[in-house]
């Protein structure tokens, strides 16, 4: 997987500055330059995998872990911090940005600005078994293999 020019890969490489709260091995998160909230954070593999297609499960597992510890860790910071949220963009339709898969851990609070339009209504049960049996098939092709 090419990483040429990939800011992320150049942070993880230790040539680019960053805020770093944690690294390890395969895994480095630190401060969001655009943070939602203070305390916004982004947590990455160090190996570049532009999407989760891309990503293995093993290290998206990984990337999962040290989120929830930080997550957690947000709530004992002493920053404000009612709830958290986890946030992944998965490709230019999720509206992924830079394209090294990065999961964004922020603080949230009463008030705070961030906000996520949809249309919530609730749907009809014969959709959403027609939609489960789509993904049920997409599960299906992965355990098939490429």
């Amino acid at each position: 997987m090419a990483d040429d020019g990939c800011v992320f890969c150049a942070l993880a490489r230790g040539q680019a500055d960053a805020s770093i709260v944690h690294e390890d091995e395969s895994v480095i998160a630190f401060m969001d330059l655009q943070p939602v909230t203070p305390g916004h954070l982004l947590v990455i593999p160090k190996a570049h995998a532009v999407g989760l297609e891309d990503l293995p499960e093993d290290v998206g597992v990984h990337v999962w872990t040290v989120a929830h510890r930080l997550g957690r860790a947000l709530r004992r910071s002493g920053l404000r911090c009612e709830g958290v949220n986890l946030f992944l963009a998965d490709g230019e339709a999720a509206f992924q940005e830079v394209f090294h898969v990065h999961l964004h851990v922020f603080p949230r609070f009463a008030g705070d600005p961030f906000r996520i339009d949809a249309d919530w209504r609730v749907h009809e049960r014969d959709q959403l078994d027609s939609t489960a049996a789509a993904v049920r098939g997409g599960l299906a092709a992965l355990d098939a293999g490429p």
